[in-house]
């Protein structure tokens, strides 16, 4: 599978997606952009912009960009498809995988929430889906800057299962870190715990360096934790340990004083100081967010469990007002989303 003339297409050209692919390509793989609107507009007119924390900083011209918004055209030829679309978007992109892929091709999920690689295999029933785990956090540029960049905000890798060999091989590039995992339901739940801290930033409306900096809403981060992970337990879950401290752990640490947790959390706080959440970006764009595969996946597991989540439900609410409310971010406090004052 390691064969670097193998097509990939990048089904969602948003910011993961457009991180992806372009290491991809500036890496000599054969890459196709499938996407919609704006970030399209912008490919086929400037290029594409790839930069990160470590220092890399690339172009590519758009005459070297395959860029489009026709998914027979993206899909057809593609060996491998990599999913990058919101999760409200993967049966849609499973439909148009069926409609125009090649049988052969082999689907990844690149998404946030645990259960979107389920939801392609249930929509491509004789295709073979991977499940996979993007670690970092990738900026856009703003809209109108030329031209329009990604820039890798985070550290962190991609994890996708170990079913197919070769295939990490071959998307492990510069830029792009990508490791195999023998249990990727674990590494999933993992990601998801630090997912619930997408919605604090979104409804703090600050950047997430800033967010997490701040002991008030770490301590919030830390309670929806501890609410997970009960959850978890009662529901025979063990989530993996991808890097940092131990999952368990992650409560205790987030709730040190803010210059105990600066000096022990330095990989954690070496985030871009433009960095947000999707979970922001959806809100700012009046978009639905993805809050049903983060905390609704808690909620889930607590209807079934009977373990109490209050602050998991309340925080779910005043997503769900948000979006209905469509003014963005409404910038609360932390007493604001704890629903208590809390000292520091």
């Amino acid at each position: 599978m390691a064969d670097e003339g193998k097509m990939i297409a990048i089904a969602g050209a948003g910011s993961i997606g457009c991180y992806v692919g372009g290491c991809l390509a500036l890496a000599g793989r054969k890459v196709n952009f499938l996407g919609r609107g704006r970030i399209v507009e912008a490919l086929r007119k400037d290029g594409l912009r790839v930069s990160d924390l470590d220092g890399r900083d690339r172009r590519i011209d758009p005459e070297a960009l395959a860029v489009t918004d026709d998914p027979a055209l993206a899909l057809r030829n593609a060996d491998i498809v990599l999913v990058t679309v919101k999760s409200g978007a993967t049966e849609e992109m499973a439909a148009l995988v069926a409609a125009h892929a090649r049988r052969d091709a082999i689907v990844v999920s690149l998404q946030n929430g645990v259960g979107n690689a389920d939801k392609l295999r249930a929509g491509l029933p004789a295709r073979r889906v991977l499940a996979g785990m993007v670690a970092f956090n990738v900026v856009q540029s703003p809209d109108g800057e030329t031209p329009f960049s990604v820039r890798r905000a985070s550290d962190g890798m991609v994890i996708i299962e170990n079913t197919v060999p070769g295939v990490a091989a071959l998307l492990n590039v510069e830029g792009l870190g990508v490791e195999t995992h023998a249990d990727m339901k674990a590494v999933q739940w993992s990601k998801l715990l630090m997912n619930l801290n997408n919605a604090l930033v979104a409804l703090s409306n600050l950047p997430l360096a800033t967010e997490l900096a701040d002991r008030g809403w770490r301590v919030i981060l830390a309670d929806q934790l501890e609410e997970a992970l009960a959850a978890m337990e009662a529901s025979g879950i063990v989530p993996a340990r991808i890097a940092g401290p131990p999952p368990w752990l992650l409560p205790k640490v987030l709730r040190l004083p803010d210059w105990l947790f600066g000096l022990l959390a330095r990989r954690l706080l070496a985030i871009d100081p433009r960095a947000r959440a999707s979970m922001w970006d959806d809100l700012q764009r009046g978009r639905p967010t993805e809050i049903d595969e983060l905390q609704g996946a808690i909620l889930r597991l607590a209807e079934k469990t009977g373990v109490p989540v209050p602050l998991t439900k309340r925080i779910t609410a005043l997503i769900r007002q948000a979006e209905a409310d469509r003014r963005g971010s409404p910038g609360l406090g932390p007493d604001a989303v704890s629903g208590s004052p809390r000292s520091a």
